[in-house]
């Protein structure tokens, strides 16, 4: 599972966006404007993301060049319809990875998306994942428990996911929730406990390797 920001000012290129992003099994967030935008990275965390240039309220330029001057780290594909020279360097030179300019083919979208993940920075292999009598194979977006198919829904398949990239680290549940939940969404501690709870009878009923730890959050163990 990937968590993708999508900084689109266009409805119908957006809402294409999102659907094959959605189709690859991401989790996106679709924002307008560009304060907005700015403001939802200075609070949350993303694996990518996807910014227009143009856009009301601040532009792409802007926003990525205060991210990068925060430190932010998370790799930022621009789109845009300025396609000279000068504004292809100018982009790069405000901090983002690659550019792709518009009208562009959804194939070559997913192309630079993995290849952007593909970085050395990037933290989420897209090998399958292994822990203890657990397996999770993303690219077929697979779970199995002792080598059989376990059906998750979305939410919790995502959860493990995000566990699986990352085992033996305790995160509190408001990291869990920054980095499994949408951003916009209602969701809260005890929706996160719920799902924690469907996820653990499902895939580890004996809680071996998927633990609570009392009054910090949740780890995916796996032994040394």
């Amino acid at each position: 599972m990937v968590k993708i920001l999508l900084v689109e000012d266009n409805a119908d290129i957006a809402n294409m966006v999102r659907t094959f992003l959605l189709f690859e099994h991401h989790t996106v967030e679709t924002i307008a404007d560009g304060l907005e935008a700015h403001s939802l990275l200075k609070s949350f965390a993303y694996d990518l993301i996807i910014l227009d240039w143009q856009l009301p309220g601040m532009s792409g330029i802007d926003i990525c060049k205060e991210y990068r001057s925060a430190r932010g780290k998370t790799p930022v594909l621009m789109l845009t319809g300025k396609d000279s020279i000068n504004d292809k360097i100018l982009g790069l030179d405000s901090g983002a990875d690659d550019y792709l300019t518009k009208p562009f083919d959804m194939r070559e979208l997913g192309g630079r998306i993995r290849a952007l993940l593909r970085r050395p920075t990037e933290v989420l292999p897209a090998n399958c994942l292994t822990a203890g009598n657990l397996s999770l194979d993303p690219a077929k977006h697979l779970a199995m428990r002792d080598g059989e198919p376990v059906a998750l829904v979305p939410r919790e398949f995502q959860l493990f996911e995000f566990l699986m990239r990352h085992p033996n680290q305790v995160f509190t549940a408001e990291a869990l929730l920054n980095r499994v939940w949408p951003s916009e969404s209602a969701a809260t501690e005890e929706a996160l406990r719920i799902a924690m709870k469907r996820l653990r009878k499902k895939i580890d009923p004996d809680s071996k390797i998927l633990r609570n730890v009392h009054g910090v959050g949740y780890i995916l163990e796996v032994p040394q």
